[in-house]
């Protein structure tokens, strides 16, 4: 029997099919290779065993078809996506088309060529839009819930903004849908920030990347500046990406429980940080001063999440297991090793 990563040459998805293939598990990979980053990671997991790699969109669902119809696949790592709230905003349609169409394709898929398998499905904490009713005390580095509940739960009101919270939500409900209409087994996932190696961090994802990136920039070049939207104290919880992983792996272990149940995924509350707190964390470990411009805020851009992972305790027996500090060193050495002459 087959795992199936769709977006499987993407910062996740590669990172999941590489874990899977130490297993000596068979693992087909699915992806479109059009990520920056994408082409080298396939290279990448080329050397680390044998797999089925189908360069193919989700967008086409003969493309999925083609793959399913022969059988045998028993889990599905849906993780291929439009990634980028700001891409979404200048292309809706195109972000809509993936997240959207690309996912109920391939719940058609399943449901006509492998209706016993498990799909896990990577949705985003943006579904909860701007959690207008978690009131917030603005401290000195960061903003946090003024009632001392630091983590959000899956009862959450689901409020979706900007054509990204659109889209993601959307195929998220179509998942849960898929479970009651139809039997698929079916789990989603409601991530906070996911970091660690073999992600492509730009200006507008991946967070915590970039600003590695930007930290080894200044290294080189001390009066180097760059740009961050709002005051730099909004909050998130740090997943690093192998505990990422094993929550996956850990979906379709438990997916009699698991089957059509919502989960909020995140690092915690212990492995929250702002961007003012990394920045502080950098400087004080790179002996650096990290200079930079503040733009005005995004649309739709939380001031705070950070997951409570209870259900996924209770239910999935996960829980984080690499706390953020040494995540985030992993990470600025994965950043090194890209920048020349870092």
């Amino acid at each position: 029997m087959a795992f199936l990563v769709t977006g499987g040459c993407g910062f996740v998805g590669s990172n999941l099919a590489a874990e899977l293939l130490r297993d000596h598990a068979k693992v087909i990979v699915l992806d479109n290779l059009s990520r920056s980053g994408a082409p080298a990671n396939l290279q990448w997991l080329r050397t680390l065993g044998s797999f089925e790699f189908t360069h193919a969109d989700v967008r086409n669902s003969l493309d999925l078809d083609l793959v399913l119809e022969r059988g045998g696949v028993e889990c599905v790592f849906h993780l291929a996506g439009q990634v980028s709230m700001t891409n979404s905003l200048t292309s809706p349609r195109r972000d809509f088309d993936i997240n959207v169409g690309g996912s109920v394709n391939l719940l058609e898929a399943v449901r006509r060529h492998a209706p016993e398998a498990t799909i896990v499905y990577a949705s985003s904490n943006k579904v909860y839009g701007d959690l207008e009713g978690v009131h917030l005390d603005e401290l000195a580095t960061r903003y946090e819930p003024a009632d001392g509940k630091l983590g959000i739960d899956e009862s959450a009101r689901l409020d979706f903004r900007t054509p990204y919270g659109c889209s993601k939500g959307a195929a998220d409900q179509y998942m849960l849908d898929y479970a009651r209409a139809y039997g698929l087994r079916t789990v989603v996932f409601r991530h906070s920030t996911i970091y660690g190696g073999r992600q492509t961090s730009t200006f507008d994802q991946g967070w915590v990347g970039w600003f590695c990136k930007q930290a080894v920039a200044t290294v080189q070049n001390p009066a180097h500046r760059f740009t961050i939207n709002g005051d730099g104290k909004q909050v998130r919880d740090l997943l690093y990406v192998s505990d990422a992983v094993r929550c996956y792996r850990a979906a379709h272990a438990q997916i009699a429980q698991a089957a059509g149940q919502v989960f909020n995924i995140g690092g915690g509350a212990e492995n929250s940080m702002s961007l003012l707190e990394l920045f502080a964390h950098l400087e004080q470990k790179m002996s650096i001063r990290m200079v930079y411009d503040r733009l005005p805020w995004r649309n739709s851009d939380q001031r705070y999440f950070v997951a409570d992972n209870s259900k996924a305790r209770t239910i999935l027996r996960w829980s984080p297991e690499v706390s953020k500090f040494p995540g985030i060193e992993c990470t600025l050495e994965w950043e090194k090793a890209q920048t020349p002459s870092a």
